[in-house]
């Protein structure tokens, strides 16, 4: 996260803005200017948001064969002037762009009609993860550059850990068994902070790569199609593990009463062992803790199976080329530029991000490196939001936990609200 306010101002936007999710908004107030060496190039017009100004301005003075007139503004201000823009004619020759599919500025929906330059040709789009080209591509064809990928698990004490004399699972089974451990020892073992509304997302999305895509990789695709639902796969499951973790009184108390802040401080001090977060937070749990190092962060295991384990990773926010700009080849330039590794690297390392391919000289947390094999071995799937195709699936997922913690409703009730809403034009 490159925001200026910190995890503790996250609304359900400000989340996704660390991830490049639907409808994002950076904190940041808008700012411009022109910046890059000079060239041949001529002068592009860039228009990204808050949390692309650190890596852009890192990697524009380096960049000489084109000036910038480069502006930043939180994405709601981003999302309503670029892609009137788009509509118009005039759009910035480079702009941001956000993975997958849900929102007016999302990869599928933009170049769907037409208004994303093709970037297959470039040599960095071989270098994307076969699990996470649908973040990046819309029918084999390749219109958005990003420097990398979040990724959710659990967030852990160590000191917790050791106490209870546990290690981190492999297995649900596994993970159900330290749960029980730490909860002998008086400590909560998963602290929630389910009052934050973009909070209750987390343990889902850390599950449905192992209940659904490691099942079925192809879930997305027959969502759109229309034959599958949430209701009739791995969904289920995975909301009845959420819902077993409950009822085995491995959250704190009142959970839809606590927020991300108590969560946060739980872990950090070790009242709490663990909770299941985003992995752009842990600089702010890090800063709770007495000492960064009493904390570390591994894969949630859905799966009895540690083979059938698969990981959430979220394509960051991105950019993309203007098809119908001037400079559209200049621009492209710039776009391959930024898909050198170094460069990937730098940009990945400014947002604390796993860069989408890495080198001897990636620089990557060592609290991530447990997600590396998975993302490696192609066991890694975008968030879930990244495949909806509009802006109300989540906050009905949102409500629909907070619903099942407090006893509101059943999963399949959840599950058949989730359908409707999906269906939705």
């Amino acid at each position: 996260m490159t925001s200026s306010s910190g995890p503790a101002a996250l609304s359900r936007r400000g989340f996704l803005g660390l991830t490049g999710g639907v409808a994002a908004m950076g904190a940041l107030a808008a700012c411009g200017g022109t910046s890059g060496g000079g060239g041949g190039g001529g002068t592009l017009r860039l228009v990204a948001v808050a949390d692309q100004q650190k890596p852009l301005e890192l990697l524009l003075k380096d960049y000489a064969k084109s000036r910038f007139n480069a502006s930043y503004a939180p994405t709601d201000q981003v999302q309503t002037s670029v892609r009137t823009q788009l509509g118009a004619g005039n759009a910035p020759d480079v702009h941001v762009v956000y993975p997958g599919d849900g929102s007016a500025m999302s990869m599928a929906q933009i170049a769907q009609a037409g208004l994303l330059a093709d970037l297959s040709d470039q040599a960095w789009t071989k270098r994307i993860p076969e699990g996470l080209r649908p973040a990046f591509q819309k029918n084999g064809k390749t219109f958005l550059y990003s420097a990398g990928s979040s990724v959710i698990g659990a967030v852990y004490n160590k000191k917790v850990f050791q106490e209870a004399d546990v290690e981190p699972p492999t297995t649900w089974s596994g993970f159900l068994e330290v749960c029980e451990k730490i909860k002998k020892k008086g400590k909560v073992p998963i602290a929630l902070g389910a009052q934050t509304q973009w909070v209750t997302q987390l343990i889902t999305y850390a599950l449905v790569p192992s209940t659904v895509y490691a099942k079925n990789p192809r879930f997305d695709e027959q969502m759109r199609a229309g034959s599958a639902s949430f209701a009739n796969s791995g969904w289920t499951d995975a909301l009845e593990m959420y819902l077993e973790l409950q009822k085995r009184g491995y959250f704190n108390d009142n959970p839809n009463g606590t927020t991300f802040e108590q969560q946060t401080s739980m872990v950090a001090t070790g009242k709490a062992a663990m909770a299941i977060q985003v992995s752009a937070v842990l600089p702010d749990f890090r800063k709770a803790a007495t000492s960064a190092d009493d904390l570390d962060m591994f894969p949630v295991p859905g799966a009895d199976d540690a083979g059938g384990v698969w990981i959430p990773a979220g394509v960051v926010v991105g950019l993309g080329v203007s098809a119908r700009g001037k400079n559209a080849d200049a621009a492209k330039a710039f776009m391959e530029f930024l898909g050198e590794q170094r460069n990937m690297n730098r940009w990945a390392e400014a947002v604390a991000c796993v860069p989408l391919s890495r080198d001897a000289d990636s620089r990557i947390d060592p609290a991530l490196k447990s997600f590396l094999p998975f993302i490696d071995g192609n066991k890694a799937v975008p968030f879930m939001d990244q495949g909806w195709p509009n802006a109300e699936v989540q906050p009905a997922h949102f409500a629909a936990v907070q619903e099942l913690l407090g006893g509101r409703t059943t999963v399949p009730k959840a599950l058949a609200k989730l359908d409707e809403t999906y269906r939705k034009k």
